[in-house]
């Protein structure tokens, strides 16, 4: 479906590109990362499209980015037996290393790291069409969730340092890494989803094997050397690859022990089930999301609106964290529309580097079909765009549709879209959205939007046993980094912050002896002497 929004002028030339934002020649890219060394793929390679198209004389052009290596599942085997090797049972030097050192390279890898901002955040931009702003807030807030994750190591491992006594027993209880760790990210985030679960592995004494996400791909390539120089053989291991070929091979070898991935809920319940031992296996998991928004009749309806429209279509609405489906009382429905398309409508569209810009091309192959796929569905059964142009598309660009009244028999009601279709569910009595949030399949967030405390006080009695996170007068959203991030149902396993991670990738390991002056004795001489890396009472200032 198309309507009369002009996307003319969308596309530019190459003459129209700024000069700083242009790419050279296409990157061929062979290498990839098993112990210590990068090593070149001689096979075949998967070609890395834009969701940028170029305007020509013989019609639009999609830009295509470079390539990468399609690795097998025995490149990926290898790689992860260097991770195998590197942790050997435990007993490797990465695994063994004090905290105190294990933080040194991590510092090391991220002053590397900022020196590559420029080209990683030109990439961003390139492979998954994410807008200049939130390019560079996408890799600057990775490099303050290293440095937070430092800070809170070092905290964590003050309190090691104390010895406890409890009845009779003194005891020592600090945490160790688990193993091997396979970590995956999202395409979304394809830098800072992924290094939230990454860094953390690395830095609580795992060795890693870390597959980048199916797109934004390329953009870890001017981090490979930073990689190899910053950690000793083996810790870390970079692959690239369709997930069928070289994924399932690692997870059906049984020998990962963690296992991070952000992705749909199918596809992480297809891998875990791959892995001979799964009782074994530690998961941390961030999956689909259908955030709701609820906008009660007693609300500011200003900041209702400002709020869901960046909770909807941030970076296109291409987010776990975004609101998928927006519950508006029907007695504030028409100026809620009325307000949200006016806003709707300011919305600069363009590509990622022009100032100001909002609404950008979709990454995804085949999405803009799905999105016309879902909107035909609920016009089909009643619904109705109701912004001007909503649902106007070319090429990869789709531009949002509001959608109202939506009902259960559409299936926008119930798929998570995952762009930028806002679906708009009139309802009356409270009861309406409760149902919906509790007999949903997913559990991450959502939105209550109004001022009566008693409508609210109400919604999050009825939604904290439903959901990670509830925000009130805001929306959905991850950050702070020091707050939990987590889901119920199939969104997600296991919780993410700066303090969860560290304890996520890591188990708790106790010294004990009964306290007696012999024992006394002998654990001082061990601490004195530094005959041992757990038994110490050495910590970072």
């Amino acid at each position: 479906m198309t309507h009369d929004k002009n996307l003319d002028s969308l596309f530019p030339t190459a003459a129209e590109i700024p000069e700083r934002y242009r790419l050279g020649e296409p990157i061929e890219q062979r290498e990839y990362l098993v112990n210590g060394a990068l090593l070149r793929w001689d096979g075949p390679l998967a070609k890395v499209r834009s969701p940028i198209f170029l305007a020509t004389e013989r019609g639009d052009e999609q830009v295509v980015l470079g390539s990468t290596p399609l690795l097998d599942a025995g490149a990926a085997l290898t790689a992860l037996d260097a991770a195998v090797q590197a942790y050997d049972h435990g007993r490797g030097a990465w695994p063994t290393l004090r905290v105190a050192e294990r933080i040194q390279h991590v510092e090391a890898f991220l002053a590397r790291m900022r020196e590559q901002r420029e080209v990683v955040v030109k990439l961003l931009m390139w492979e998954i069409g994410k807008n200049l702003k939130d390019s560079e807030k996408e890799f600057d807030r990775t490099c303050d969730y290293m440095v937070d994750t430092i800070e809170a190591l070092k905290e964590l491992d003050r309190h090691s340092s104390r010895f406890e006594l409890e009845q009779g027993t003194l005891g020592q209880i600090r945490r160790v890494p688990l193993g091997v760790a396979l970590c995956m990210g999202p395409y979304n985030y394809p830098l800072n989803e992924t290094f939230t679960t990454l860094i953390p592995a690395l830095i609580m004494g795992n060795t890693v094997v870390f597959k980048p996400a199916k797109l934004g791909v390329l953009l870890i390539r001017p981090l490979l050397e930073a990689f190899r120089d910053s950690f000793p053989p083996g810790v870390i291991n970079i692959i690239y690859g369709r997930g069928r070929d070289t994924v399932s091979a690692l997870m059906a070898s049984g020998k990962v022990d963690v296992f991070a991935f952000i992705g749909t809920n199918k596809g992480a319940s297809d891998l875990k089930k791959l892995h001979p031992r799964p009782h074994r296996l530690r998961a941390a998991l961030g999956l689909d999301a259908k955030n709701p928004g609820i906008v009660l009749p007693q609300v500011d309806l200003d900041n209702a609106v400002s709020e869901a429209i960046t909770g909807a279509l941030s970076f296109n609405g291409q987010r776990c964290t975004a609101l998928k489906i927006l519950f508006v009382h029907e007695q504030v429905l028409q100026p809620f529309l009325d307000k949200f398309c006016a806003k709707l409508a300011a919305l600069k569209q363009g590509m990622p580097w022009e100032e100001g810009v909002a609404l950008t091309p979709l990454p995804e192959p085949g999405k803009v079909d799905y999105l016309n796929t879902l909107l035909a569905d609920a016009v089909a059964k009643g619904a109705r765009v109701v912004n001007p142009g909503g649902g106007t598309h070319r090429e990869s660009f789709f531009y949002p549709a509001v959608l109202s009244p939506m009902s259960s028999e559409m299936r926008l009601y119930h798929e998570e879209q995952f762009g930028p279709l806002i679906p708009v569910v009139p309802y009356r009595e409270l009861e309406e959205v409760i149902d919906y949030v509790l007999h949903s399949d997913y559990g991450q967030q959502l939105s209550i939007f109004g001022n009566n405390s008693k409508e609210v006080g109400r919604l999050v009695d009825a939604f904290a046993n439903q959901v990670g996170r509830i925000n009130i007068n805001a929306q959905c959203q991850r950050g702070p980094d020091t707050f939990p991030f987590n889901g119920r149902k199939n969104s997600a396993e296991g919780t993410l912050s700066v303090h969860d991670a560290l304890r996520v990738f890591s188990i708790r390991t106790l010294v004990a002896t009964k306290f007696q002056a012999n024992n006394q004795a002998l654990i001082s001489e061990i601490i004195r002497n530094r005959e041992s890396s757990f038994i110490t009472t050495d910590y970072i200032f």
